[in-house]
């Protein structure tokens, strides 16, 4: 399948979740439209306007994500070798300059989300880290210079 979409379950199941809700939302999207309509003339209708433009968000966000969800394969746990750091680990580490340690989980772009340590694989770390074993150290540029960590644990998701 051309363009796949690695999830995990919990990122699959995030994104149906939001279909879902885009799907909810449409209804209410609809009544909207056609009390506008009762009003009379719809061509000076704020509200009319409004919710024409809710409508098309709606349904341009439904499509994009029917169409991630038709090319999803998710990521089983047992499949994601613990040996080196491939998409789904989940990586600790330690920054060598700032002596700090950290974790990182390695998703697809769909699914990071730094505020929760999920890091796209397509990201300057990301693809730094990709294919590295325990024990190497690394050396990605990124934007604001270069970091120098070292990784101390690949696991695979709980």
């Amino acid at each position: 399948m051309a363009d796949e979409v690695y999830l995990t379950r919990a990122g699959y199941q995030k994104l149906y979740d939001e279909l879902e809700a885009l799907k909810k939302e449409k209804l209410q999207i609809s009544k909207a439209i056609e009390e506008a309509r009762l009003q009379g003339d719809i061509s000076e209708n704020a509200e009319y306007d409004a919710a024409k433009e809710a409508q098309a968000h709606n349904v341009a966000k439904s499509s994009e994500l029917e169409m991630k969800l038709s090319k999803v394969r998710i990521i089983e746990d047992e499949n994601i070798p613990s040996d080196k750091i491939y998409i789904g680990a989940i990586v600790t580490m330690r920054d060598l300059e700032e002596n700090e340690q950290f974790q990182y989980m390695l998703v697809s772009p769909e699914e990071s989300n730094y505020d929760e340590n999920k890091i796209s694989i397509f990201s300057p770390i990301g693809k730094a880290l990709m294919g590295k074993p325990e024990g190497a150290e690394v050396d990605i540029q990124v934007p604001a210079g270069m970091l120098k960590y070292k990784i101390l644990k690949i696991e695979r998701p709980q």
